[in-house]
């Protein structure tokens, strides 16, 4: 079965103050469909970097990314927008919510960035608020709601159009120890019911323990714990894309 994430030795420098920093250096790795994937790394060692180019944000500056068989580094800056808006979706530390639209209009907002919203969608929409306890919370603002409630409704907003990869970054770092694990065990659940590939950055070691996997970026290079390590053990080299 082909992986559903590649990453193919992939490059990226940032000039700041002009000087070069390089992040990545040949960074190379696979994901497969439905797979819990934990991003671990010292801050500053590109972990957010990698989400960017996963997502379509920024582009490398050498190598390949593939979801679901095409390419991202192949498409212009246009389609990989389009292409993001379909098939990822995210969940932010900072819930990302848009404090004057309502939690409803929230969740449909990637749909409406991608045309006209269809009822079934609208119906999708109002299911998943159901799944994540906010039922008859629809026309809230976000400012009515906690912290916790807020997160969940950015993980609704990122499973609402069914898209094939999730990617968090340091999502339940915003909340306190008990409401955190109840978002990911949220998380974990919707996206294993629509196996949909999840890859979570975080500095959590409980998170990471709960991951499928761990992959950790060490000097520019991603390298994958090897099964039954400790979180905090050594890594063996990464499974590599063909």
């Amino acid at each position: 079965m082909t992986p559903l994430l590649q990453i193919r030795d992939l490059h990226k420098s940032y000039r700041e103050a002009g000087r070069e920093h390089t992040i990545l250096r040949g960074a190379r790795g696979e994901i497969d469909t439905g797979e819990f994937v934990a991003l671990l790394g010292p801050s500053g060692s590109g972990k957010s970097t990698l989400l960017n180019l996963v997502s379509g944000i920024d582009a490398p500056d050498a190598g390949e990314i593939l979801i679901g068989g095409r390419s991202l580094t192949a498409m212009s800056e246009r389609e990989r927008t389009l292409f993001r808006r379909r098939h990822i979706g995210f969940v932010f530390q900072f819930f990302n919510l848009l404090p004057t639209l309502t939690v409803e209009e929230n969740l449909l907002l990637p749909m409406e960035l991608k045309g006209t919203i269809e009822e079934e969608e609208r119906a999708r929409a109002r299911g998943l608020l159901a799944d994540v306890g906010l039922e008859g919370r629809e026309d809230s603002f976000p400012d009515r709601l906690s912290g916790g409630e807020q997160q969940r409704v950015a993980v609704a907003r990122a499973l609402v159009h069914g898209p094939m990869i999730i990617l968090a970054d340091e999502p339940t770092g915003n909340l306190d120890a008990e409401t955190g694990d109840r978002i990911l065990t949220l998380l974990e659940r919707l996206a294993d019911s629509a196996n949909t590939t999840l890859l979570v950055v975080t500095h959590s070691q409980d998170i990471a323990r709960r991951a499928h996997r761990i992959l950790r970026i060490r000097d520019g290079g991603l390298v994958t714990d090897p099964p039954g390590s400790p979180v905090g053990g050594p890594s063996a080299p990464p499974r590599v894309s063909s």
